[in-house]
C-alpha cells in the first residue's frame, strides 16, 4: 500500500507546543490514543501534524481514514480499506480483509470524524489491535472510544498568545492591512492599541481555532473592534438560546451564527445546499446542485467565493482540479438551515442526480483516451456516489435507480479494486424485487454482480446471479442483458479450466456483441477472454491475431485497461518464440498499467509471467523474487490462479527453472525477499527486470503450454514439443 495519504497543509501549523509533544509521548506508550475535544477546536489538525511528523517510525505506513462523510455502519471497513490503500479482489469480507492485511508490518492508523459511528467504529478497531500488533491507531473525536487500553488526550482551546498569533497569521492570510509600525512578529490589523483588543477578541471566542479563522476572515473589512462589538451583540442575543449546552459550545456556535448573519443572502443560502455534500466537491457539480431559485446558476461562481473569502470554505487541489471542502461543524449548521428551509429532500435529490449523472458519464468515458482520468474521479468522488447509492435505497420506489448506479460503477468495481465493496452496493439494490418496467437495470446489475463474482472466485454466486440475469434477459427479450451474462459465464468457464465451453460461451456473446452494435471495454476484455483461451489450448496463432486486433483497437481508442490484458497474451506469445526483449517491453507496460488501475488480478499475471520471462534470460534469482512478491499479491486475489492450471502455467515453469539453477535455500530465500515487498516495490523490481538485458534465445527454448485439467480436449492437436502442465509442472 502507498506508505501516506495524509493531506499536505494548506497554511501554517500554529501553536500547540505542549500538545504536540504530550501525543507523541502518549504514543510511545499506547497503541490506540484519541484527542477528543469540541468542535472547532483543532483535533483534525493536531493529530495530522502529529502524524506526519512521526512518519518515519511506521514502516508501512502512515494513514487517513476520514470518516465523517459515512453514514452506512456497514461501510465501516470498507471505508478503512479504501484509506489503508488496500486492493482485494477475494470473497472475503472488508473486515477479514483488514484482519488479514495488517497483521504485518508498523502501520499509524489516523481515524477522524467518528462520533456517529462511534459504537461500530470502536468494535472494529478493538479487533484489528487484538489482531494486528503492528497496528497503531491515532483518533480524533468529540469523544473516546471507549476501548481497553486507549490512552485520551483531551484538547483544550488555544492559549492567549497561540490564540493571538494564530489570529495574526490567519489575518494575515486574509489580506487584512498591517499597522504601520507594527513588529513583524506581530504585524497586524487594528486600531492604536490593538494588542488589547485582540487579546479580548481571543478572550471572547475561548481561544477556539475555527472560531478565531472565521473572525480572521472578517478582518479584511471590519477592524478589531467593530468584530468585538458585532460579538458582543449576538453573544447577548444566544446566551438563554442553548439549555445545557457547555459555554464553549455556545462560543463556537455564536461565531458560526455571526459568520450566517453576516453573509449575504445568496450566501447564506449556497452555504444551507452545500451542506449536502459528503465530502470535497468541485464548481460544477456545485452549480448544478445548487443553483436554482433564488440563486441562479452563473452566480455560484462568486458566492462560492464569498464563503471561500471568509474562511467558510477550504480549497485543496486534487488530481481532479480544484475542490472545495465545509468543515464538519460549519456544514452541520447549514444543514439545519437547510432543514429550516424544507429543502433539505430536494437538494439531496438533486445531489444524487448529479452523481448518476456523473457515473453514466465516466462509464462512458472509460472507453476512451480520459480513461484514467475517470478512474481518478470515480475515485474523488465515492463519498458522494456512496450518498446517492444510499439515497436510492431509502425509498423503495428507487430500487431500479440503485440498481441502474451499482450496475453502472462496472468499471470502478472490477478495474479498479474495488470487487468487496462493489458486491456490497449491488446484493444490496437487488435485494428488493424490480418492477418490470425497471426489468433493465436490475439484469445490468445481475450480470455486474456475477462479473465481480467471478473475479472473487466465488463460483456459486457468480452461477446464480448470472442464470438469473440469463433467463430473465431471454424472457424479457434482453438480448444485450443476455449477451453479458453468456460473455461472463464464459470468463467463469475460462478460470475453472473448461477451456471448450469458454471458448463456445465467449464466441456466442461476441458475435451477439457485433450483431447489436456493442463496443467497448467488456466487449474487447471478451476477445482476450477468448485469445486466452485459445492460448492455453495451444492456438498461439488464433490468440495473437485476436489480441492485435485488441491493442489495436484500443490504440485507436485510447482504451487502457483491456490493453493491458492483450499485452499480457502477446507477452506470453513473444516469450514462445524467445524474443524477451519484445515480452519484457510487452509486460513492463502491462505492468504499469495494471498499477495504475489497482487491477491486482491482471498486474499479479503480468509479474508471473515477466518472472518466467526473466529466468529464461538467465536471472534465476530476480525471477524467484518476482515470483516471491507475486504469491504475496495472490493472497489478495483470492484462490490462487483462481484455481486454474492453465494460469498456473508460467509460475511453475518458472519456479521450476530457477530452483533447479540455485538449489532449493537459495531459491526460497529469494522468494522470501520477495514476499516481504510491498505492491508498490514489487512493482519497481518488476519494471527494473523488464528494463534488463536480453533478446537471445533463452537456455531452453520455451514453448506454448496448455492445460490437461478439464478445458483440455482428448485428440486436440498440440504443437509438437509444446509442454503440458498438469498439477503444477511442466511435463512433455
Amino acid at each position: 500500500m502507498r506508505r501516506s495519504n495524509l493531506p499536505a497543509e494548506l497554511n501554517r501549523f500554529v501553536g500547540r507546543a505542549a500538545e504536540r509533544a504530550a501525543l507523541t509521548a502518549l504514543l510511545d506508550t499506547s497503541r490506540l490514543v484519541t484527542v477528543v475535544g469540541v468542535g472547532g477546536v483543532g483535533k483534525t489538525r493536531l493529530v495530522l501534524r502529529v502524524a506526519t511528523e512521526m512518519q518515519k517510525r511506521y514502516g508501512a505506513g502512515v494513514r487517513l481514514a476520514a470518516l465523517a462523510p459515512l453514514r452506512d455502519p456497514a461501510l465501516l471497513a470498507h471505508a478503512l480499506v479504501e484509506a489503508l490503500g488496500l486492493t482485494d479482489h477475494t470473497p472475503r469480507t472488508a473486515r477479514e480483509v483488514l484482519l488479514h492485511r495488517l497483521a504485518e508490518g508498523e502501520t499509524l492508523l489516523v481515524v477522524d470524524g467518528f462520533e456517529h459511528l462511534a459504537e461500530p467504529c470502536a468494535a472494529l478497531l478493538r479487533e484489528l489491535l487484538e489482531h494486528a500488533p503492528g497496528l497503531t491507531v491515532l483518533a480524533a473525536g468529540r469523544r473516546a472510544l471507549r476501548v481497553p487500553g486507549e490512552a485520551v488526550l483531551p484538547l483544550a482551546p488555544l492559549d492567549a498568545a497561540d490564540a493571538a498569533a494564530l489570529l495574526a497569521e490567519r489575518a494575515r492570510e486574509a489580506g487584512a492591512p498591517a499597522l504601520p509600525g507594527d513588529a513583524p512578529a506581530a504585524g497586524w490589523p487594528g486600531p492604536a492599541g490593538g494588542a488589547a483588543a485582540v487579546a479580548e477578541l481571543c478572550r471572547r471566542l475561548d481561544g477556539l481555532p475555527l472560531a478565531l479563522e472565521l473572525a480572521a476572515g472578517r478582518l479584511p473589512l471590519l477592524s478589531v473592534e467593530q468584530v468585538l462589538h458585532r460579538l458582543d451583540d449576538r453573544f447577548r442575543l444566544l446566551s438563554d438560546g442553548a439549555p445545557g449546552a457547555l459555554p464553549r459550545h455556545r462560543t463556537l456556535r455564536t461565531a458560526i451564527g455571526w459568520s450566517h448573519e453576516l453573509c449575504t443572502p445568496e450566501e447564506r443560502l449556497l452555504w444551507a445546499r452545500l451542506s449536502v455534500f459528503p465530502g470535497p466537491f468541485d464548481l460544477e457539480a456545485v452549480e448544478y446542485v445548487c443553483g436554482g431559485p433564488e440563486l441562479a446558476p452563473e452566480r455560484v461562481f462568486d458566492v462560492l467565493g464569498g464563503l471561500l473569502a471568509q474562511s467558510l470554505l477550504v480549497r485543496e487541489d486534487s488530481p481532479v482540479g480544484p475542490v472545495y471542502r465545509m468543515l464538519d461543524t460549519v456544514a452541520a449548521y447549514g444543514a439545519e438551515w437547510l432543514a429550516a428551509l424544507g429543502d433539505t429532500e430536494r437538494m439531496r435529490r438533486r445531489h444524487r442526480d448529479w452523481y448518476v449523472g456523473l457515473a453514466t458519464w465516466c462509464e462512458l468515458e472509460w472507453f476512451s483516451p480520459r480513461q484514467p482520468e475517470v478512474a481518478v474521479r470515480v475515485e474523488t468522488a465515492l463519498p458522494h456516489l456512496r450518498a446517492a447509492l444510499d439515497l436510492c435505497l431509502e425509498l423503495p420506489e428507487d430500487a431500479h435507480l440503485a440498481q441502474h448506479l451499482a450496475g453502472t460503477l462496472w468499471f470502478a468495481w472490477a478495474g479498479c479494486g474495488r470487487l468487496s465493496e462493489g458486491r456490497h452496493w449491488l446484493e444490496r439494490a437487488l435485494a428488493p424485487e424490480s418492477e418490470s418496467e425497471h426489468g433493465a437495470a436490475r439484469l445490468k446489475a445481475l450480470w455486474v454482480l456475477g462479473y465481480v463474482t467471478v473475479l472473487q472466485g466465488d463460483r456459486a454466486a457468480a452461477v446464480a446471479a448470472l442464470h438469473e440475469c440469463r433467463e430473465g434477459a431471454r424472457a424479457s427479450g434482453h438480448a444485450l442483458a443476455e449477451a453479458y451474462a453468456t460473455h461472463r459465464m464464459g470468463c467463469l468457464a475460462l478460470l475453472t479450466d473448461d477451456l471448450p465451453q469458454a471458448e463456445e460461451l465467449i464466441g456466442r456473446a461476441l458475435d451477439a456483441y457485433r450483431e447489436l452494435g456493442e463496443l467497448n471495454s467488456n466487449v474487447l476484455m471478451g476477445q482476450v477472454e477468448l485469445g486466452m483461451a485459445r492460448a492455453f489450448r495451444g492456438d498461439l496463432e488464433g490468440a495473437v491475431a485476436l489480441c492485435r486486433e485488441v491493442r489495436e483497437i484500443c490504440r485507436e481508442s485510447g482504451e487502457l485497461w483491456t490493453r493491458a490484458y492483450a499485452l499480457y497474451v502477446l507477452g506470453y506469445a513473444a516469450w514462445t518464440r524467445g524474443a524477451l526483449a519484445e515480452a519484457r517491453e510487452l509486460l513492463t507496460e502491462c505492468v504499469l498499467i495494471n498499477h495504475t488501475f489497482r487491477d491486482l488480478v491482471g498486474l499479479v499475471l503480468a509479474v508471473e509471467l515477466l518472472a518466467l520471462v526473466t529466468v529464461s534470460g538467465g536471472d534465476p534469482v530476480e525471477a524467484a523474487v518476482l515470483q516471491g512478491a507475486a504469491a504475496a499479491m495472490w493472497d489478495a486475489v483470492g484462490v490462487r490462479f483462481f484455481g486454474s492450471a492453465a494460469f498456473d502455467g508460467p509460475r511453475a515453469l518458472c519456479e521450476r527453472r530457477a530452483a533447479e539453477a540455485l538449489g532449493p535455500v537459495a531459491f526460497e530465500a529469494a522468494c522470501g525477499e520477495g514476499r516481504g515487498l510491498s505492491a508498490a516495490e514489487a512493482v519497481e523490481r518488476a519494471l527494473a527486470a523488464g528494463r534488463g538485458p536480453g533478446g537471445g534465445a533463452p537456455a531452453s527454448a520455451p514453448r506454448p503450454f496448455r492445460t490437461a485439467g478439464p478445458g483440455a480436449v482428448p485428440g486436440t492437436r498440440k504443437p509438437a514439443g509444446s509442454p503440458t502442465f498438469k498439477g503444477g509442472e511442466a511435463a512433455g
